[in-house]
């Protein structure tokens, strides 16, 4: 397959609401680019190490000639193809993609069977995936799906933070944490059992300083939505 050419923005925003161009934010350890696709604007993220140029892509979901091509702009060496859960928007590229770039793949364990690739890796909630130099922290959050992973890498440092600091904590949400409230859920007692999760294990774990990546939309920070915790657990969504 032939991709036509993207060009990435090094200005970074985080709101691909009013261009498509993919953006790129430059850490210390890492680069991370952005990419709006699909008709429900899902973010796909390539996450690159700077020392190695290994290359973790979270969410091949839709427009596989585009994340192909934006992969081939960003100077990164694929390493690993993460999908965050099992609903069908994050993972319609998800074979094209894999086959293209012969790349193993990784998914929660208990959201792997309803994925059209069967993963290479299962991913439980503890776990720490390495990619060239950089150590993703696997987050297991019940209540959007059973087997949802939220990863968290540390820029620079030591993975998980409370508050021992060393760096700041950029976290890879899915669905299950946006601007203004975890995401949806349909059963009854899921909101409660998501938001109990989300906050535990996120919240009570990292600080306001840690930037959250969701997979729709603009990003965030715990420290903007740590306030209006016990609002969403008052208006129940």
């Amino acid at each position: 397959m032939t991709s036509p050419p993207t060009t990435i923005s090094d200005t970074y925003t985080g709101d691909l609401s009013e261009s498509p161009e993919p953006q790129r934010r430059t850490l210390g350890s890492a680069t991370i680019v952005k990419l709006s696709v699909g008709p429900m604007d899902n973010n796909v993220y390539l996450v690159t190490s700077r020392a190695t140029g290994d290359q973790l892509i979270i969410d091949a979901a839709n427009d596989a000639d585009r994340i192909l091509a934006t992969v081939a702009a960003s100077d990164g060496r694929p390493a690993l193809l993460l999908t965050t859960h099992q609903h069908f928007d994050h993972w319609q590229a998800l074979a094209e993609v894999s086959s293209a770039l012969k790349v193993p793949t990784a998914a929660g364990r208990l959201d792997a069977a309803e994925l059209p690739v069967t993963p290479d890796r299962l991913v439980d909630d503890g776990d720490t995936i390495v990619v060239g130099d950089l150590t993703f922290d696997a987050i297991h959050l019940v209540g959007h799906t059973p087997g949802s992973i939220a990863l968290a890498l540390t820029d620079g440092g030591r993975g998980e933070r409370s508050d021992g600091e060393s760096g700041t904590v950029h976290l890879f949400s899915g669905d299950c944490l946006f601007p203004g409230g975890v995401g949806k859920t349909w059963k009854e007692g899921d909101f409660e059992i998501l938001l109990g999760d989300v906050t535990r294990k996120v919240f009570d774990r990292y600080p306001d300083d840690t930037v959250v990546y969701p997979g729709h939309g603009k990003d965030t920070t715990l420290g903007a939505e740590r306030p209006h915790l016990d609002e969403w657990r008052e208006r129940g969504w």
